[in-house]
C-alpha cells in the first residue's frame, strides 16, 4: 500500500506504509508508549478512558514526530552506517520534504491530543520533541554529553503516563522519571559499544570513553543504582506510588540479573556482552513497568 503526494502536475511522490513506519522508528515509537501506558495504570488510570486513547495516539506521534525529524537531520549521516543505511531518506526512496511534512504533521496532532488531556501532558509532550530533537541530535557529533541530554526526553514517556490522570507533577511522577532517566545510561552505552565502529563512521560521540573498564564501569553503576531507585515506594518515600512485598522482591530479583550482565561487561569487556546488556536492557524496563502495573490493578 502507498501514499501519494501530487506537488504539482509533473510530480507525483509515493510513500509505502513500510517507510513512513521506518520514518516514524515504530519499534521504539511503541515501546516508548509502552511506557507512558504503564505510568497511566499505576497512577489508577481507567481502561474506558478518553484520556487513555489520547495519551496513546498523542505518545505515539510526539515520538514518531521526533524520530523523523532526527532522521531529515541525520539522512547524510545514515548512508555511513550499516544499521541505517536502509531507512527512506538515504536511499531516496522519501525526499526530505516529505519526511519534514510528515513529521511536522505528527508533532503538531500528538501534541493537540496530548493537550486535550491536560496542561502538563501537553507541556512534557512538546518538551520532549523540542529537547530530542533540538538538543540531543545535534550534539551526538560534539559530545558524549549528549546521552545526559538525550536521557531527558527518553525518560518523559513513563511520567507522562502519570501526570495524564493526576494533572500534577510531584515525587511519584519524579521517581518515575528517575528510573527511565538511569536506566538509559546502560541501555545507550550497551547500544554504543556494539555499534561503536557504525557510530564512529558518522562521528557519533555516545561511549563516555573509550570501549574499557572506565566506560563498564560506569555502566556497572548505573545498573546498581536501579535496585535501590526502583524499589523505593516500598519504604513510604514515594507519596502515592506503592510496591507491596512481592513486587519489590520481583523488582530486586530483575534488578540483580540486569546488574550481573553489567558485571558480565566489566570483566571481559567483550562486544558478545555488550550485546547481551543491550538486549537484557530492553528487556528490563517493561518487566518492571509489568511488576508496577500488575501490583497496582491487583
Amino acid at each position: 500500500m502507498v501514499f501519494v503526494l501530487k506537488y504539482s502536475k509533473s510530480n507525483t511522490y509515493k510513500l509505502s506504509i513500510n517507510d513512513v513506519l521506518q520514518l516514524s522508528k515504530i519499534r521504539l515509537t511503541t515501546s516508548v508508549v509502552f511506557s507512558a501506558i504503564a505510568g497511566y495504570f499505576i497512577a489508577g488510570g481507567i481502561f474506558q478512558s478518553f484520556d487513555l486513547i489520547a495519551l496513546i495516539l498523542g505518545g505515539f506521534l510526539v515520538v514518531a514526530s521526533s524520530n523523523g525529524f532526527n532522521q531529515v537531520i541525520e539522512k547524510d549521516l545514515d548512508k555511513l552506517m550499516k544499521r541505517t543505511e536502509d531507512r527512506p531518506l538515504p536511499k531516496q526512496r522519501m525526499t526530505t520534504n516529505q519526511a519534514l511534512i510528515l513529521s511536522l504533521a505528527m508533532g503538531l496532532l500528538g501534541v493537540f491530543f496530548l493537550f486535550s488531556i491536560n496542561f502538563y501532558s501537553g507541556f512534557f509532550g512538546s518538551l520532549s520533541v523540542f529537547l530530542y530533537v533540538l538538543a540531543y541530535t545535534p550534539l551526538k557529533r560534539i559530545s558524549s554529553f549528549s546521552v545526559f541530554v538525550g536521557a531527558f526526553p527518553g525518560a518523559i514517556p513513563f511520567m507522562l503516563g502519570w501526570v495524564a490522570v493526576t494533572n500534577d507533577f510531584a515525587i511519584e511522577a519524579g521517581i518515575l522519571f528517575a528510573i527511565q532517566f538511569i536506566w538509559q545510561f546502560p541501555h545507550f552505552w550497551a547500544i554504543a559499544w556494539v555499534s561503536d565502529e557504525d557510530y564512529n563512521k558518522a562521528g557519533f560521540k555516545m561511549l563516555p570513553g573509550a570501549k574499557g573498564k572506565a566506560t563498564a564501569f560506569k555502566t556497572l553503576i548505573y545498573t546498581l543504582f536501579l535496585i535501590p531507585l526502583s524499589i523505593l515506594p516500598i519504604f513510604g518515600f514515594a507519596g502515592e506510588l506503592k510496591l507491596s512485598l512481592l513486587a519489590c522482591l520481583l523488582v530486586v530479583i530483575l534488578g540483580l540479573w540486569f546488574f550481573t550482565k553489567s558485571v558480565m561487561l566489566f570483566k571481559t569487556l567483550s562486544d558478545e556482552d555488550a550485546k547481551k546488556l543491550m538486549f537484557a536492557s530492553f528487556i528490563y524496563l517493561p518487566l518492571l513497568q509489568l511488576i508496577y502495573v500488575t501490583d497496582k490493578l491487583l
